[in-house]
């Protein structure tokens, strides 16, 4: 069977030649008679491909000296519980921006270390999340420890068109989703975290990219694997870290530098989504619920006018070799997401698939 398109909002497709390549080392990495699965993570041929590896993400988002490059585990749903014991100081008090529902899962957790400000909610005149909040509408405190926001929702298909100013509050970014899609200027954050298995590699890996100043403030009690600092002095080896998961973004940071870096990739994204939801507003059949300035490079939901045909869709895509494309249920109808590995090609059949079921169906 050929390789599918796959829309799943992760784990997600990996660039074809970054799987090939995987494949081509895979017992034997560049003559060490070894896998990199097999490999001693303090060993000097571990310790090469991690060292690479964080040059490249370096490179790639120009991050500046200043701020620590962190490879954990746990996952973004660990890193809502970490930001708080890490973060919070002797404030006690920080503001979360809710805008879909990773951060509104975020808030849950975080409330059990701090005090919330929720500074806005998206979804309070209409109980659904379709579009962030304007800078102006944002009610931030003067004492918070930090500023909590979900730049692009997976789910929802919700994302800021700007980064949020917090008059020198540290600001914390749940970029999982939208992380290595465009450039970004790293120094607006104090802290950026994102799941790795949309946009960086597969499951396991969890990228953190703290400034330094912020280090070293845990609160008491801190499990020592919580602690940032705990992680940021041993290079993130102070335990085994997940080492074949590390070694896969490596090689998507260097397939991305091929690609003419974020810059790059930012006009392939822009133009994957700006064709999709050029079919979506083309067609009375398909809706988007995504206020238009707030839509989502990343993941793009859409409903059928008939909600009968679901399953039919559903179908005849993965016949189609499109597959994954299931809503997720807390909102229904479909979602494609179009992350980095995507290839423009895969786009293209969707929309020329969604055509023919119109034309066929509608």
């Amino acid at each position: 069977m050929s390789r599918v398109f796959n829309f799943s909002a992760g784990p997600a497709m990996l660039p074809e030649a970054v799987l090939k390549q995987a494949q081509e080392e895979m017992s034997d990495w560049q003559g060490t008679g070894m896998s990199v699965m097999e490999m001693s993570h303090r060993g000097k041929e571990f310790m090469s491909i991690a060292a690479q590896a964080e040059a490249d993400l370096r490179e790639l988002m120009a991050i500046p000296a200043n701020y620590k490059v962190l490879f954990l585990q746990g996952g973004a749903s660990s890193q809502f519980a970490m930001i708080p014991m890490n973060l919070l100081g002797d404030k006690g008090k920080a503001d979360y921006i809710k805008t879909g529902s990773w951060g509104k899962k975020a808030i849950a957790e975080a409330k059990r270390f701090a005090q919330v400000n929720v500074a806005a909610d998206s979804s309070a005149e209409s109980g659904k999340f379709t579009h962030a909040p304007a800078q102006d509408e944002l009610k931030l405190s003067a004492d918070a420890a930090y500023v909590h926001y979900t730049p692009n929702e997976t789910i929802e298909g919700v994302e800021f068109g700007y980064v949020p100013q917090t008059k020198g509050i540290p600001l914390v970014a749940d970029m999982s989703s939208t992380i290595l899609s465009r450039p970004i200027d790293v120094s607006q954050f104090g802290l950026i975290y994102a799941g790795a298995q949309k946009n960086v590699g597969p499951a396991g890996l969890t990228l953190v990219i703290l400034r330094e100043d912020l280090i070293g403030y845990a609160k008491e009690g801190t499990p020592t694997m919580f602690d940032y600092k705990t992680h940021a002095d041993n290079d993130s080896m102070y335990n085994t870290p997940p080492t074949y998961a590390w070694y896969l973004a490596g090689l998507v940071f260097q397939w991305l530098k091929g690609q003419g870096g974020l810059a790059g990739m930012a006009e392939i994204n822009q133009r994957k989504a700006q064709k999709l939801y050029a079919a979506i507003d083309g067609s009375d059949f398909y809706a988007n619920p995504v206020r238009p300035d707030c839509r989502s490079w990343m993941n793009v939901p859409f409903t059928l006018a008939n909600a009968d045909l679901d399953k039919a869709f559903l179908e005849g895509a993965t016949k189609a070799g499109l597959t994954t494309l299931k809503g997720h249920r807390s909102v229904g109808g479909m979602r494609a997401s179009i992350y980095n590995a995507m290839p423009e090609a895969g786009v293209d059949a969707l929309v020329q698939y969604m055509a023919e079921f119109e034309r066929t169906q509608g």
